[in-house]
C-alpha cells in the first residue's frame, strides 16, 4: 500500500447530472488486483469533458517507477556534502582564530526567531481554516496599500522615481482588485478545499515540520559557516553562497509540494486511502518524492535558486556605486528567467507529484491542459497566492521584530564581526529565517490549492462523487467567477 497509483476518473456531460456531469461507469469500483480502480475513459465526442489523453489514463492505472532528472539529483547531493565540508572547515578555523561569542549569537537569534516562526505559522494555518474568505479579501487589500506605501515613502525620501512606480502600481492595483472581486468566492472555495484535504492528512504537518526542522537546522549552519564569507568582497564566492542556501531550502519546499499533489490527488479520486492522519498515501507520496522524483525536484528549484541567488547579490551589491553595470546585467537576466520559471514551477510540480513525470514534462503537459480548456486566466489569478505569501510576509515581518528587539538588548552582540550595532543584522536574520520557515509550512496549503485546480480541470466528476459538499460550493463559486468557461 506504500505506492497508491493516483486514478483519476473522466467527465461525461449527462442531462441527469446536477451540473452537466457524471462520473465514469464503474467510477465507484476498487479492484486492487490489476491497479484499475474502476475508472474509465469516457466515449470521445464533441461534447465530452474528457481532458485526459490514453498515456495518461495508463499511467494512472499502472504508475511507472523511474527516476527522472537523475543528473541534477547527483549535482545537488554532490553540492551539498561539498557545502557541508566547508561550512564545516569555516566554523572549526573560526572557533579557534576568533573569539566564538557572535557565532553563539546568531545561533541565539536564529533559535529564538525560529521558535517564534513556528509558533506563529500554525496560528496562522488554524486561521486560515476559519476565515479564508477575508484573508481573499485582505491580501487584495494588502497588495494594493504596501503600493501606494511605496510611493508614498519614495517621494518622501526624495525617490521620484520610486514615488510614480509606486503610485502606478497602486492604481494598477485597484484597478485589478475591482475586476478580481467576484472570483473571491471561487478563491476562498478553492482555498477551502485544500484546507479540507489537509485537515483529513494532518500527517502532511508532521512531514512539513520535519521540512522546517531541516531547513532551520540548515539556516543556523549557513549562517554559522559563512557569515565571514558573506562580508568579504568576493562576488562569485557571496553568490555560491547564497545559491547553495536557496537551493536547500528549494528541494525542501518542494519536495513537500509534490508529496501533498500527490496525497491531495488520491483524496480526490480515493478518499478512503487519504483520510487518517497518517494514511497509505502519505507514506507513498513522500516515498515517491524523495526517491523517483527527486532529481525534477532538484531541477526546478536550482531555476528558482538561481533567480533568488541573483536577486539576494543585486541587494548586496546595491551600495556599491562601482557595480551599477552588474546589477543592470543581473537584473535582466532576472527578468528573462523569472517570468518562465514562476509560470512553469508553480503547476509542474503537481503532476509530478501525481503522474511522476520528469520536470520538463510535467510543466509541458499540465500546462496543454490548461491551454486546452481554457484556462489560462484562471491559473493567472494568485488570489490564494496573496494571502499565503501575506501570511509568510506576516510571520517573517513579526520575527524581524523580535530579532531587532534582541538587537537593541544586546547592541554588542555582533561587534566581533565588524557590526557596531546589531539590531540591523539581528533584524535581518529573524525576518529571513521567520519568512523561509514559514514558507515551508504554507507550501502544504499551497500546493493542496494547486492541486485542487488541476484534479478540478481534470476530473470534475469524481469530486462530485467523493466529496458533494464541497463541489457544489466550488460549482457555486465558479459559475459566479467564470459564468463564460465550461467545467
Amino acid at each position: 500500500m506504500s505506492n497508491i497509483p493516483i486514478v483519476q476518473g473522466v467527465a461525461v456531460p449527462s442531462e441527469q447530472s446536477k451540473f452537466g456531469y457524471q462520473p465514469a461507469p464503474g467510477a465507484a469500483a476498487n479492484d486492487n488486483n490489476n491497479n484499475n480502480f474502476g475508472y474509465q475513459q469516457a466515449p470521445s465526442n464533441n461534447n465530452d469533458y474528457s481532458y485526459a489523453t490514453a498515456d495518461l489514463i495508463e499511467r494512472r492505472q499502472n504508475p511507472v517507477q523511474q527516476y527522472n532528472d537523475v543528473g541534477f539529483a547527483v549535482a545537488f547531493l554532490l553540492h551539498l556534502v561539498a557545502m557541508i565540508g566547508v561550512l564545516s572547515y569555516n566554523i572549526l578555523t573560526s572557533t579557534e582564530s576568533s573569539s566564538s561569542g557572535s557565532y553563539a549569537n546568531i545561533v541565539f537569534v536564529v533559535g529564538v526567531t525560529g521558535l517564534v516562526a513556528v509558533g506563529l505559522s500554525t496560528l496562522a494555518l488554524s486561521f486560515m481554516l476559519k476565515h479564508s474568505t477575508v484573508l481573499v479579501k485582505a491580501s487584495l487589500v494588502f497588495s494594493v496599500v504596501t503600493s501606494l506605501a511605496v510611493g508614498i515613502i519614495g517621494f518622501m525620501v526624495g525617490s521620484l522615481m520610486m514615488g510614480i512606480l509606486g503610485l502606478v502600481s497602486f492604481a494598477v492595483g485597484i484597478c485589478y482588485a475591482k475586476m478580481v472581486w467576484s472570483r473571491i468566492p471561487f478563491a476562498a472555495a478553492n482555498l477551502n478545499t485544500a484546507l479540507a484535504a489537509v485537515q483529513q492528512n494532518m500527517g502532511l504537518a508532521v512531514v512539513a515540520y520535519g521540512f522546517l526542522g531541516i531547513a532551520f537546522a540548515w539556516s543556523i549552519f549557513w549562517f554559522l559557516g559563512l557569515s565571514d564569507a558573506l562580508a568579504g568582497s568576493n562576488l562569485p564566492v557571496v553568490f555560491v553562497c547564497f545559491l547553495s542556501y536557496y537551493w536547500v531550502h528549494q528541494v525542501l519546499q518542494n519536495t513537500l509540494k509534490v508529496s501533498v499533489a500527490g496525497v491531495v490527488g488520491t483524496w480526490w479520486h480515493i478518499p478512503d486511502e487519504a483520510s487518517t492522519f497518517w494514511s497509505p498515501a502519505l507514506t507513498g507520496s513522500l516515498s515517491r518524492a524523495t526517491s523517483y522524483s527527486f532529481g525534477s525536484i532538484c531541477f526546478g528549484s536550482l531555476l528558482v535558486a538561481i533567480i533568488q541567488a541573483l536577486r539576494a547579490l543585486e541587494h548586496y551589491t546595491r551600495d556599491n556605486d562601482e557595480m551599477s553595470a552588474l546589477q543592470c546585467i543581473i537584473q535582466c537576466i532576472l527578468s528573462c528567467l523569472e517570468s518562465i520559471v514562476e509560470y512553469m514551477n508553480k503547476w509542474a510540480y503537481i503532476y509530478v507529484g501525481l503522474y511522476g513525470f520528469s520536470y520538463l514534462e510535467a510543466g509541458r503537459n499540465v500546462i496543454q491542459l490548461f491551454q486546452q480548456k481554457g484556462w489560462t486566466a484562471i491559473i493567472t489569478d494568485d488570489l490564494t497566492d496573496n494571502v499565503l505569501f501575506m501570511m509568510s510576509a506576516a510571520v517573517g515581518l513579526a520575527c524581524g521584530v523580535i530579532g531587532l528587539l534582541l538587537g537593541f538588548v544586546d547592541v554588542d552582540m555582533f561587534a566581533d564581526m565588524g557590526y557596531e550595532h546589531a539590531s540591523g543584522p539581528a533584524f535581518l536574520i529573524g525576518m529571513l529565517v521567520g519568512f523561509l520557515l514559514s514558507s515551508i509550512l504554507f507550501a502544504v496549503v499551497g500546493s493542496a490549492v494547486n492541486t485542487v485546480i488541476v484534479c478540478y480541470a481534470e476530473a470534475p466528476a469524481e469530486f462530485q462523487m467523493n466529496h458533494p459538499q464541497l463541489a457544489t460550493e466550488m460549482r457555486s463559486a465558479w459559475v459566479q467567477a467564470w459564468p463564460e468557461l465550461s467545467i
